[in-house]
């Protein structure tokens, strides 16, 4: 390890985490940062349980005279969501992200950072490294692809497990205590397309960018007012070829479905009369858009360039279906709680947009606290899409995390909250998924609680994770753990 982030407090957490971010880890890569976990169990001569899609469970026995205490199971994800800058030459599927720091804030160079949550298997690690303290029976169990549906916890033989009190240390905000979450799916659709040429001479290509937009995580981020990249373009396009010959080439926009695209991109062939009305309309939406996102989104910018037409066109019927389909398709809060205050209860996100010879396919990311609303979303998904001609199927489904009204967990929490703090801390629900929810429908009788040390702007090139807050969140894990040992 290049040692960059040497001298942050607490040192082991912090080399963990150098550790961890040597190797790439986005989802769906998770093998090296796998084995770099089973490494650390066998230099240390610690149990472990690697399955056969890279989960990890890491098992430290009791301090002497705490045999008797219940087993804790601390957990993250190993997984991250890979983004960078178009000037970063980082090869995110072959290298881990460039680990930058100022000693108070740790970020990546022009990358996500992978703080969500390499932060929180580093501080497992440190655990597990830590003999300084009193503390019951632990295991460590590390989960593969929590940032695409929680398909690592999905597969997880849990009969692997003894505990039944879970830390869960995959959350973004520190004094917050989160003990309940929402359920939540991915909708795939796709519309097909029909493609026609149209005289070179008569039609002029144009390249339609929507970007400068912050995104952020769909759930944690879905409240902020923040612009949908795609849903712009889609807006914009829809507009346009209602009143004037634009046949759409291709549109594409996002890389995952939990993420609200920033970016979005499409190709149009304009009938040559039309391209004055077509940029004078650019013009006009993108004052729109600058005066509708202004307070939340100020960088939204919509720019149509003079281009090269590389493909046939849609047909015009086959245009507008698309752009009708993307366009109709909701996006953003669908419903706020009734009983909670300013909590999102049902949302979803138009994550990824593609456009291929014979079909437009995208992605969306549906959450909700009630189980009933999160299959309304789909269903209202799925009539539009098939309404313009096209499908619509539902994949990645995981539970909602209901609240536990007693939990011998969350009183230790906050106990320990105290000693730490001097303060209360807050205990509240989240409308982003969390594992604890597969894990509360597979392990019978699971206590639960999520919590972690700062972060920021997670999924995002802004990612960032607060030094200091980390330290006591570590403190606070220990104390924790020395509580439970006392039981």
């Amino acid at each position: 390890m290049e040692g960059i982030l040497k001298g942050l407090k607490p040192e082991k957490v912090f080399a963990f985490f150098e550790y961890l971010s040597s190797v790439p880890h986005g989802s769906g890569n998770t093998g090296p940062i796998s084995e770099l976990c089973v490494r650390f169990a066998e230099e240390r001569g610690l149990r472990y349980f690697k399955d056969d899609v890279n989960n990890v469970i890491i098992y430290k026995p009791a301090t002497p005279g705490c045999e008797n205490a219940p087993t804790v199971i601390i957990q993250g994800h190993l997984d991250m969501v890979c983004t960078k800058t178009p000037d970063n030459d980082l090869d995110m599927s072959k290298e881990g992200p460039r680990l930058m720091t100022d000693g108070e804030w740790v970020w990546a160079d022009r990358s996500s950072l992978g703080g969500d949550n390499a932060i929180g298997v580093a501080t497992a690690m440190a655990i597990l490294d830590d003999d300084t303290f009193a503390h019951p029976a632990i295991e460590a169990l590390f989960t593969i692809d929590e940032e695409t549906s929680l398909v690592g916890a999905g597969k997880l033989d849990v009969s692997n497990l003894e505990g039944k009190m879970l830390i869960n240390l995959d959350s973004e905000e520190e004094g917050v205590f989160t003990v309940s979450c929402a359920g939540g799916m991915r909708c795939n659709s796709s519309i097909p397309v029909v493609r026609e040429s149209v005289p070179e001479e008569e039609y002029s290509c144009f390249e339609v960018t929507v970007g400068g937009l912050m995104g952020g995580h769909s759930g944690a981020d879905i409240n902020r007012g923040r612009g949908n990249a795609c849903k712009l373009l889609a807006r914009f396009l829809y507009e346009a070829q209602d009143g004037l010959d634009v046949r759409l080439e291709d549109i594409s926009g996002g890389d995952f479905d939990n993420v609200i695209p920033k970016v979005a991109h499409a190709k149009v062939d304009v009938k040559n009369e039309d391209c004055e009305a077509f940029l004078e309309l650019a013009g006009k939406f993108d004052l729109i858009f600058r005066n509708e996102l202004g307070t939340f989104d100020p960088g939204v910018l919509l720019t149509a360039e003079p281009s090269k037409s590389e493909n046939d066109p849609a047909s015009s019927d086959s245009t507008r279906t698309v752009l009708t389909a993307l366009f109709a398709t909701p996006d953003g809060i669908q419903k706020m709680s009734r009983t909670i205050a300013n909590f999102v209860q049902t949302s979803l996100n138009l994550g990824i947009l593609r456009m291929s010879e014979n079909f437009c396919a995208f992605s969306c990311s549906i959450r909700s606290s009630v189980y009933t609303e999160k299959y309304e979303t789909l269903a209202k998904v799925r009539a539009i899409v098939e309404a313009c001609g096209g499908t619509a199927a539902m994949r990645g489904e995981y539970p909602a995390w209901e609240y536990k009204k007693d939990s011998a967990l969350r009183e230790v929490a906050l106990e320990a909250y105290r000693h730490v703090y001097g303060g209360e801390a807050r205990v509240e629900g989240i409308h982003a998924g969390l594992e604890c929810g597969v894990f509360a429908e597979k392990i019978e009788g699971l206590d639960a609680i999520s919590f972690g040390p700062d972060l920021r702007d997670v999924h995002s090139v802004r990612e960032r994770l607060n030094a200091p807050s980390t330290a006591r969140m570590y403190e606070l894990v220990k104390e924790m753990l020395r509580i439970i040992a006392g039981m």
